[in-house]
């Protein structure tokens, strides 16, 4: 288990990361928590998301696991991660006011960590599963500098 400076420094980054990244900030997407390897991203569910029957658009749905998976391992991993596979598995269309994915590891390496994601819609005091995923993440690898 982490220190709790050594799991704010990764809250830290985490939100860092997330805040980075510019197709999180178009749909407006919130990392709610970090703390003890359990990750939850929130999203506000609105028309420009959903699909023709209104509900919440499936690559919607998606972005959240995805995102929720990645932030888990890199948590899990201690540093900067990207997802390398990720499988969603729609239980049920997605309608309410918000969609919250809560993701956390299962298993994890020096290199890879195995992450498990759960899609809830909430109305009100109704939350209801929408969407089951997994996904392995790596640590990513930062480039290194070519030399001329």
């Amino acid at each position: 288990m982490t220190s709790d400076t050594s799991e704010q420094n990764l809250a830290r980054l985490a939100r860092a990361v997330f805040d980075a990244q510019p197709f999180t900030r178009l749909l407006g997407a919130e990392l709610i928590s970090t703390a003890g390897g359990h990750v939850e991203v929130r999203l506000r569910n609105r028309p420009e998301l959903q699909q023709q029957h209104g509900f919440v658009h499936g690559g919607v749905i998606s972005y959240l696991a995805d995102n929720a998976v990645t932030f888990a391992g890199g948590v899990a991993l201690g540093g900067d991660a990207v997802t390398s596979q990720c499988t969603v598995d729609f239980a049920r269309p997605a309608k309410g006011e918000y969609l919250i994915a809560r993701a956390h590891a299962v298993s994890v390496t020096r290199s890879q960590a195995v992450c498990h994601c759960t899609v809830h819609s909430i109305d009100g005091e109704k939350e209801r599963v929408v969407a089951v995923a997994q996904g392995t993440v790596v640590k990513a690898h930062t480039p290194r500098p070519t030399t001329p």
